[in-house]
């Protein structure tokens, strides 16, 4: 069944490994029959400063509360049109793909402002006008897909579970656990590409072909099982019960299978 798929990316550069990813992922998800959706943040050349200029029509001229406003802004249809453009096209899709190179373990600022600004209230938070409600697996987002390409330039062992950097999966647990499954996204394992500084062209062509079948599998993989906020597993006071996830603490414990799941990634030390 054809569905539509938001593909999101950044980086400044047109032959740069992400974009060539991008061209993959269009030509891939168009081959399977897919609408794709492109938002080409560097290009469009995005806003990612979230300031007083998101909000045309302040509810409260005199002090700038950013929650406040952004709710406002979105329940009366009041948001700049580069947001609501970006927010269309999110409530449109069945799944959103970012990709983007690691820069100092995160997105770039680019990508970051594009939550900041596109993500309001009311929408990917305080969904319903019910605070805290509909979250972590539940919220606008509910039932779409969501999934991490990362380009990034250390060697896999950096990224290992005992490598010196930590495991990507947990430096990218802000991203997958709170900025995507928070607002109701079922998100998918992050696909990698390490040591990218030092791909031959061959490695290219096996980091290419990885990723066409990611994306083959893009609607049946099964994704990261986060627990639901309001699965069972939590108090009200939102701490995990006794009986869960017993003696483990932090990123792990919020995983259903007790780690973070993670498949195997591409290396670029003999495995391309």
């Amino acid at each position: 069944m054809s569905k539509r798929v938001l593909i999101i990316y950044a980086h400044p550069e047109p032959s740069s490994l992400t974009r060539q990813l991008v061209d993959v992922s269009v030509e891939c998800l168009t081959a399977q029959g897919h609408e794709v959706l492109q938002s080409d943040l560097y290009a469009m050349g995005w806003k990612a400063i979230f300031d007083e200029h998101d909000f045309p029509e302040r509810a409260n001229p005199q002090r700038l509360s950013f929650g406040a406003e952004s709710a406002h802004a979105y329940r009366h249809r009041r948001q700049s049109p580069d947001v609501a453009a970006e927010q269309d096209k999110v409530l449109a899709a069945d799944a959103v793909i970012f990709q983007f190179p690691l820069w100092w373990y995160g997105m770039p600022a680019i990508m970051k402002g594009w939550i900041d600004r596109v993500w309001a209230a009311g929408l990917a938070h305080g969904y319903k006008g019910a605070g805290n409600t509909y979250r972590y697996g539940d919220g606008a987002f509910k039932g779409k897909r969501a999934m991490l390409s990362v380009a990034v330039g250390g060697p896999a062992e950096d990224y290992s579970p005992r490598g010196i950097n930590g495991p990507l999966e947990q430096l990218l647990f802000p991203i997958t656990h709170g900025s995507l499954y928070f607002p109701g996204f079922d998100v998918l394992p992050t696909f990698a590409i390490y040591g990218t500084g030092n791909l031959t062209a061959a490695d290219v062509m096996a980091a290419k072909e990885a990723w066409r079948v990611r994306l083959e599998n893009l609607f049946t993989d099964a994704p990261i099982p986060f627990r639901p906020q309001n699965g069972g597993d939590y108090t009200p006071r939102n701490e995990l019960k006794p009986h869960v996830a017993v003696g483990q603490t932090g990123i792990a414990a919020h995983v259903a299978d007790g780690e973070t799941t993670q498949r195997p990634q591409l290396e670029t030390e003999g495995a391309l």
